[in-house]
């Protein structure tokens, strides 16, 4: 059943890649590794303009170990990202596809700008996961390093549907055991998309204005970018027939719809 959920950061390789190319990015680093997908087509474009791809993940998964032992070019820190930061110097691209919760994206996004700043460089994001079901709900794979204060109730076995703000015990789109999610959806401090706005905002307020394009397909997907950057009007230009379009949008939708009855389906199977 996994086979038909699409869900990889690579889907948008057909806008990730020429974006890369316009911003002139040879230095990447990636937060959240998984299977690799996403991983080996950025390894090839830094070998190809003679970058590093630098990959955080704490625990990829065993192909990505894999690919891993074949790529010794690649730079690969196994530790939470913001426990890494302090390994990085600033990159020409950041790709933020780890924990999905407001404080590590929130954080992970602010490391990323005092990075820049320190380095002189402008700043360039992807981020996955923005829209349903982590756009206004907390995902973790690790409760424990969520600070308490800014950690939601959660549960790992109960589920959710789109337009269900509670969650559905032993039903929905759930974790299973392998990721916990919040058991409310909305307010303050939750969710992706949040922490996203809740970082323009502080942005903004210190005086830097930057763009921001939300792509409604694949779970979402955000791109943050400086806009006094050389490049970014030309990246405009690329994003914008993308940004929060309603077809796009539409069709996720119906994809999700479809997904959660296979997941209905199976449960009734299981139950019996």
């Amino acid at each position: 059943m996994s086979d038909l959920l699409i869900h990889s950061m690579s889907e948008f390789a057909d806008l990730i890649m020429p974006a890369l190319a316009l911003a002139g990015a040879r230095d990447i680093v990636e937060i959240g590794a998984e299977y690799g997908g996403m991983s080996s087509l950025l390894a090839d474009h830094c070998r190809h303009h003679g970058g590093t791809l630098t990959s955080i993940d704490p625990a990829p998964k065993a192909a990505f170990a894999r690919w891993l032992q074949d790529n010794p070019h690649v730079r690969h820190l196994a530790k939470p990202s913001l426990d890494a930061f302090a390994d990085l110097a600033a990159a020409d691209a950041w790709f933020v596809d780890g924990d999905h919760n407001w404080y590590t994206v929130y954080h992970e996004l602010l490391q990323i700008e005092a990075l820049g700043r320190r380095d002189g460089k402008p700043l360039l994001a992807f981020l996955h996961d923005i829209g349903w079901p982590c756009a206004r709900r907390d995902q973790y794979c690790a409760p424990d390093l969520i600070p308490a204060e800014f950690r939601h109730p959660h549960s790992y076995d109960a589920g959710t549907r789109p337009g269900t703000p509670h969650l559905i015990e032993g039903r929905g789109f759930r974790g299973m055991g392998s990721f916990a999610i919040a058991t409310i959806e909305g307010g303050p401090r939750n969710g992706v998309l949040t922490a996203i706005e809740d970082f323009l905002a502080h942005s903004l307020g210190g005086g830097r204005e930057l763009g921001f394009a939300e792509i409604p397909a694949v779970f979402g997907l955000g791109v943050v970018f400086d806009l006094d950057a050389p490049w970014s009007a030309a990246l405009a230009a690329q994003l914008l027939p993308f940004h929060q379009n309603r077809l796009l949008r539409t069709l996720e939708d119906n994809r999700l719809r479809n997904y959660l009855q296979v997941i209905e389906l199976q449960d009734i199977a299981a139950a019996g």
